[in-house]
């Protein structure tokens, strides 16, 4: 009999990619979404799909029998949480306050919770660790919230949960349709189109970025590995680039001949992430995807979904 594995915000970037990997090792994915950010077509075949809002009474019964609930569902624009900070709370906290009752309520073994780097905001010392943080926007003191939560539940209730703190991701299904979209996604699509991409600033913001095949390793690892389970975990690269040095890359690849627009900071940004990932290595989890392998495999990505339209 197959495992049964929860995954909320199932029908985004990374839940989307999750889905499809524990498909490839065999498991029964039930996946919830109430696509206010998701889409469909980023589900792969053969999920069973329940589209709910996690913040929902009903959300509790499609986690009986789950060997684990991986909690990626979220409000998690910068700007979008800015403009709707009451929504944005029920999201981030009230709703991962019903997922984690459900899962008490149906004594789930396991609950992977997902964080954000953004809780090292206000932090200036790198690389990041994650007994400092310090947020400072509403998306992440709302995502701090969450894990204060799960916290709780693992103190109160005994419940067995674990955090990974996601850096910068990339990867297929990457959420392009933002006012101001990833910078992965940004560049390659105007770029592929034949307009100049936006950066805001000069340029000289780093980022630490890490391909969502490489996340979700980590977390076919962590739901199998019981000794290593109910930590907290960074999960980046260890190394950051700056954003021109990103665009510079993808330009290289596409060969456009077209240049940058600057445009004016974008209010709330870190200047930097970078993941401090020492004890996530010592799990033996390490990332295998360079940034210029995955800027390859990206573009050819891209470059497919937009010739289907």
């Amino acid at each position: 009999m197959r495992e049964k594995i929860v995954v909320t915000g199932a029908a985004g970037f990374i839940g989307s990619n999750l889905c499809k990997m524990l498909l490839q090792q065999g498991y029964l994915v039930i996946a919830v979404d109430n696509l206010l950010a998701g889409t469909l077509e980023n589900l792969p075949q053969g999920v069973e799909f329940k589209k709910i809002d996690v913040c929902e009474p009903d959300f509790s019964r499609y986690v009986e029998g789950a060997a684990a609930v991986f909690h990626l569902a979220a409000r998690n624009c910068l700007d979008d949480c800015a403009k709707n900070p009451v929504d944005t709370a029920r999201i981030n906290v009230m709703g991962t306050a019903n997922v984690l009752q459900a899962c008490v309520t149906y004594k789930v073994p396991h609950v992977i919770y997902s964080d954000t780097s953004a809780e090292y905001e206000g932090i200036e010392t790198f690389p990041s660790q994650v007994d400092q943080v310090k947020p400072m926007s509403i998306y992440a003191c709302s995502k701090r919230s969450g894990a204060l939560i799960a916290e709780g539940f693992k103190n109160y209730y005994g419940l067995n949960v674990s955090t990974v703190r996601y850096f910068n991701v990339y990867g297929p299904a990457q959420d392009w349709r933002r006012v101001i979209p990833p910078v992965m996604s940004a560049f390659t699509i105007k770029l592929l189109q034949g307009q100049r991409p936006f950066i805001y600033g000069t340029g000289e913001k780093r980022r630490d970025f890490i391909h969502v095949d490489d996340i979700n390793r980590f977390h076919l690892k962590l739901l199998r590995e019981r000794e290593i389970q109910g930590g907290t975990y960074n999960l980046g690269s260890g190394k950051d680039y700056s954003i021109l040095e990103v665009f510079e890359k993808i330009e290289n690849e596409i060969q456009s001949g077209i240049g940058p627009i600057f445009k004016p900071e974008l209010p709330g940004e870190a200047f930097r992430t970078l993941a401090d990932i020492s004890e996530t290595l010592k799990t033996g989890w390490e990332p295998k995807v360079s940034l210029e392998d995955g800027i390859r495999a990206f573009i050819a990505y891209t470059k497919d979904r937009l010739a289907r339209g």
